[in-house]
């Protein structure tokens, strides 16, 4: 039974009566009337939060009184009140590549328990967990009627230790569920079947409870429930193992942007182009740790699916989560997508009865407030490596010359104006190389998409776009239009509801008639599963250093994270990644220029194959049906014979195979004490790297291939693991020793220390260059302690624990940045690395650091507090000293606790032997 209240909450509890049924809810109105503070101006996402705290007021040792008052006080101050609160979620949500080390972790805790003289059946989920198998299919075959089938098989063969692996942990512990392969990705089966907004349960006495759905994902995009009401965001696999485990969440409370929506869309844009300028608007304005509610009267024009993508998107705006109300729309989606009457009827009957609906009236209190009216929208793309890079369809093209000025140097720049002038079909061109695939001989060029893919969460679960994306499909298909041949198509949708309406439309056939086949139910290319290119254009791109693209309706396009082969990419709407494949090339005005031409020479435009607004809605009203959802969701946990025929062996432990190279048992518990110990001073520390702004968790910890050559793939090899066998590096996330080779050895990277070298590189004791896994073990051996010195918003990007396991594991204790991103500054602390922010407008910039240096961090030991300012000593090669004054990115007081214990697992897995 999952946690649902606390021990005796008697105060604010109140009976909801709905079609019949009686619940006990805890009332929001009722804290006001008992003088715990007015609720009534709290946003809806913050009364989510303060519902939760009333739940578990007296739960005994979390939640008390003055932290309820506080959200009052928040009211009462404009929207600041930042005191630190313990907050429960309902569940977890996690998809493979991070559940699997949690996973791990959870089988190992079992081994640490029992090592300190505890009950291994303590180790279990105290709340539903489900796991979503989504992030292991690659695209190996496409453009082929047999492609899904063909990835689906080569899926099982690489990932067959994991799956069995994962069977067991369904049968091993309690609360938890494992959806198969080739169901959809994670946070499209969350919003389409997972989320209920309100729950309902028995609590511990036996009584019906209704309270929001909530929860916590090991995925940055877990956000995109939000879209239905539901509050989630993603956290790394650490914290979620110990929310899992029944430790609450220690946060402060928020501030909550509102931003409000007005108008409407107008013809020929997408709920696309409008995240994209909702991601620019509040990178700019500034979110990070911040929730972010969407108001305003044109959420009445805005369906759930593209509210969905709004809130998806929350990482890439930089936000803790993008938040809708509970509304009509929202009432609607629930029946569409096949939940049941009466729960549809509790979630609007709670919602109005608490104050988290929606309506006219509708007038919160905001920490602060930005506003977009949507007919102002127009049609764009971002690119060529961050989301918040926002470019209007119209200026695109020509913004592909700065990137070739970026990427190659100013000295390039007229050539790279020269190349642009001569259009789509070159015969002479700066960069062109010729490639024959399929025995057609062809150029391609600096800008040359060579990836179009229809994939990721974050579109593909908005029907709207999905269905304007297989109506280009058609109209090219009638004139006679295709792929350029240089193109890797894909489409990858997220649940197989998708493939279900795309049928019962026809639009598949006519998808599959300009290469845009079923590929797999997963993240493939968005995640970095592209799968190879055609062996003479990977070629091609390499021996000619060409500025290779692609073009993806994904989230993400941080650089090396699509494919090694492509260095500028960028993110579309799914009809515009149709466009842009039979364009085929980015130096092509798309809006303008013919996109190609007929095989009688007749130029057809972008809107020749365009869908009206009217034609999207029609057919989407016809195809997009409830019993859809309710045909394809009744055995969601079933899985076809490959997944029922996955044998598994092990008990309450697991047996850890010797031979395996996928998982192994972590070093983490090993030999640990009964007791905890201090945090101590660093001192005398070695710099591992110096590294720039914008670094993610992709360049910490990539997801993607790596070659023979690398730490990573000499450990495979030793171990008689051939090439093509080595998957990728999120697959093997089970297994330290190739994990800590892989971080910071994203092919992207750029360690300052180094003179314009790219990749993971830096210097070792000796002075000379070498890996940083190599360099790391030699500090090891010499017992030397290691820093890592950072730039702004260090760590964006995805919620993958292994940035901060590997971290850890290479041996850093510390990581000196201007500032950090959410997830990831949460993750080194939970796993036992400090991270620190530059004070007085200082940077890495201003201490000259060669790798030469010595660090030592005072002011550690004893009574810290949270974002305590300490001292930081560089004592340079020469023997001179600068002192900086550093401020401790450990922000509670339960941080502080984490870190005496060397981690949050360790710190629960020490409570756990004893109770």
């Amino acid at each position: 039974m999952p946690i649902v209240t606390g021990k005796d909450t008697a105060k604010t509890r109140r009976e909801l009566s709905v079609g019949g049924a009686k619940f006990a809810y805890y009332s929001i109105p009722a804290a006001t009337k008992a003088g715990l503070g007015d609720f009534s101006k709290l946003p809806a996402s913050l009364k989510v939060v303060l519902e939760n705290l009333l739940r578990f007021e007296d739960d005994g040792f979390t939640v008390s009184v003055d932290d309820i008052k506080a959200f009052g006080e928040w009211a009462e101050k404009g929207g600041k009140n930042p005191r630190e609160i313990a907050y429960r979620p309902a569940r977890v949500l996690m998809q493979d590549f991070t559940g699997v080390p949690a996973v791990v972790d959870l089988a190992a805790m079992r081994d640490g328990i029992k090592g300190l003289g505890g009950d291994a059946q303590k180790i279990n989920p105290l709340v539903p967990v489900d796991l979503v198998i989504d992030h292991s299919v690659m695209i190996d075959n496409f453009g082929n009627p047999r492609a899904f089938q063909l990835n689906v098989d080569r899926e099982y063969e690489r990932n067959m230790e994991r799956y069995k692996f994962l069977k067991w942990g369904q049968s091993a512990f309690e609360n938890f569920r494992v959806v198969p392969p080739g169901t959809g990705i994670c946070h499209q089966v969350n919003l389409e079947y997972l989320a209920q907004t309100v729950w309902s349960d028995k609590d511990q006495d036996g009584v019906q409870v209704a309270y929001p759905d909530t929860l916590v994902g090991t995925d940055s995009h877990t956000t995109m429930v939000n879209g239905a009401a539901v509050l989630g965001w993603g956290v790394g696999g650490i914290e979620a193992e110990a929310g899992m485990l029944g430790q609450p969440i220690s946060m402060l409370i928020p501030e909550v942007v509102g931003f409000k929506l007005t108008g409407a869309m107008v013809e020929g844009t997408t709920g696309t182009d409008l995240v994209l300028k909702v991601v620019e608007m509040l990178r700019a304005h500034g979110v990070v740790s911040k929730f972010v509610e969407f108001y305003g009267d044109g959420l009445d024009n805005l369906p759930l699916a593209q509210r969905a993508t709004i809130a998806n998107m929350a990482p890439e705006y930089g936000a803790t989560c993008g938040f809708f109300p509970v509304d009509a729309e929202t009432l609607r989606y629930l029946e569409q997508t096949g939940r049941d009457k009466d729960r549809i009827a509790l979630v609007e009957a709670y919602a109005k009865e608490n104050g988290m609906w929606r309506d006219e009236n509708y007038d919160p209190i905001y920490s602060s407030t930005l506003e977009l009216d949507m007919g102002e929208i127009v049609p764009a793309i971002s690119g060529p490596k961050r989301p918040q890079d926002y470019l209007p369809l119209t200026t695109a093209s020509a913004a592909f010359e700065d990137v070739i000025t970026e990427f190659r140097g100013k000295d390039n720049s007229d050539a790279a104006q020269d190349m642009a002038a001569e259009g789509p079909i070159a015969t002479k061109t700066v960069s062109a190389k010729s490639a024959k695939v399929d025995g057609e001989d062809y150029e391609i060029r600096d800008g040359s998409v060579v990836i179009a893919s229809i994939t990721s969460c974050t579109n593909t679960s908005n029907p709207y776009v999905l269905i304007a994306a297989g109506l280009v499909a058609r109209k090219a298909r009638a004139l006679g239009l295709n792929r350029k041949p240089w193109v890797k198509t894909s489409l990858a949708p997220g649940s197989q509801v998708v493939s279900e309406y795309l049928e019962a439309a026809n639009l598949q056939e006519d998808l599959d008639a300009v290469g845009f086949n079923l590929v797999g139910y997963g993240c493939t290319t968005c995640i970095g599963n592209s799968g190879p290119l055609q062996p003479e254009i990977s070629k091609a791109i390499s021996d000619n250093d060409l500025i290779a693209t692609s073009v993806l309706s994904g989230n993400r396009n941080f650089e090396g994270r699509i494919s090694p082969d492509v260095r500028a990419n960028y993110l579309a709407s799914p009809p515009l990644v149709v466009a842009y494949a039979l364009a085929g090339d980015m130096n092509i005005d798309i809006t303008s220029e013919p996109l190609a031409q007929t095989p009688d020479g007749k130029d057809v435009y972008l809107k020749d194959v365009w869908p009206t607004d009217k034609e999207i809605a029609d057919l989407v009203q016809e195809v997009v049906t409830r019993d859809k959802f309710i045909e394809k969701y009744a055995d969601v946990f079933k899985g076809d014979e490959k997944w029922q025929g996955v044998d598994i062996s092990g008990g309450e432990t697991y047996d850890w195979p010797a031979t395996s190279t996928y998982i192994q048992n972590p070093p983490y518990f090993t030999g640990m004490s009964e007791e905890a110990g201090t945090i101590s001073d660093i001192k005398g520390a070695g710099i591992l790297a110096v590294l720039g702004d914008f670094v993610t968790t992709d360049h910490i910890s990539p997801a993607g291939s790596f070659k023979a050559d690398t730490p990573a793939g000499k450990y495979l090899t030793d171990r008689q693991v051939a090439p093509k066998d080595f998957n990728s590096y999120g697959s093997r996330r089970g297994n330290h020793e190739v994990m800590m080779r892989g971080t910071f050895a994203n092919i992207r990277i750029k360690n300052e220390l180094l003179d314009g070298v790219e990749g993971g590189y830096t210097l070792g004791p000796d002075g000379k260059q070498t890996s940083i896994y190599d360099a790391a073990m030699a500090y090891q051996e010499q017992g030397k302690p290691l820093v890592i010195f950072g730039g702004e918003q260090y760590g964006a990007g995805s919620s993958r624990d292994w940035a901060a396991k590997g971290t850890n594991l290479l041996g850093v204790k510390a990581v000196i940045a201007e500032s950090f991103e959410r997830i990831h500054r949460s993750n080194l602390v939970g796993f036992g690395v400090i991270p620190f922010e530059f004070t007085e407008g200082q940077t890495r910039k201003d201490l000259n650091l060669t790798g030469e240096e010595e660090i030592a961090i005072d002011g550690l030991e004893g009574d810290i507090k949270p974002q305590s300012i300490v001292t930081c000593t560089i004592t340079y090669k020469d023997g001179s000293t600068k002192e900086i004054k550093i401020k401790s990115r450990i922000d509670t007081a339960v941080e502080i606790e984490y870190l005496r214990n060397g981690g949050v697992l360790h710190y629960v897995l020490r409570n756990l032997a004893k109770s």
